[in-house]
């Protein structure tokens, strides 16, 4: 898996594009849980759980299905100020599942493990991206701030990262050359 350093991070740059009312810590709280959240599932080791089983590490949990669904109900838990099922609570919900999605979408594109269930429930069978340039990373913690450790970390920053911070910039500059585009039409339409 990537390192949850990075799947935090993935949601926080994404919850600061979110604009509105939502653009508050508890979306920027919620988007973090959710993208982490997936990794939960190594809890089932401890119960017996199978890595292969469909239940298991970077199973059904890791799936976009399980995203909406979580993102459905962190809607309706954490948001409920906002009237269910209205465009805004739409906007929350696929945010939210977004983000929860991104978690296996990273993880398929590392080196190891048994590949993720993205088709989840229909279908356990466990996928790789075409490419993987991301090194797995350890299950726990003690591997944290080893050499190996930081090695992924790098790659990750070089990887993921990187463009989603060339993204977060693109998306700011459109928003920019929109904004004035509208000030421009609004002045010379008066």
């Amino acid at each position: 898996m990537p390192t949850v350093i990075t799947h935090a991070f993935v949601a926080g740059v994404a919850a600061h594009q979110f604009r509105g009312e939502e653009r508050r810590r508890r979306l920027w709280d919620v988007g973090i849980l959710v993208s982490v959240l997936p990794d939960a599932d190594v809890l089932g080791f401890r119960l017996g759980v199978d890595y292969a089983d469909a239940f298991g590490h970077r199973g059904f949990f890791h799936s976009p299905c399980c995203a909406a669904l979580v993102a459905l109900l962190c809607a309706a838990v954490f948001f409920r100020h906002v009237p269910r099922f209205t465009a805004r609570w739409w906007k929350l919900v696929a945010f939210l599942s977004l983000v929860g999605a991104s978690h296996g979408i990273l993880d398929a594109c590392t080196d190891g493990g048994l590949g993720i269930a993205l088709l989840a429930p229909f279908d356990n069978t466990r996928y790789f991206a075409p490419w993987t340039p991301i090194p797995v990373s350890s299950i726990g913690l003690h591997d944290v701030f080893t050499g190996r450790f930081m090695a992924v970390l790098l790659r990750e920053m070089l990887w993921v990262w990187l463009p989603v911070i060339a993204a977060w910039c693109v998306l700011g500059g459109i928003r920019h050359l929109l904004k004035c585009r509208r000030g421009v039409r609004s002045t010379t339409g008066s």
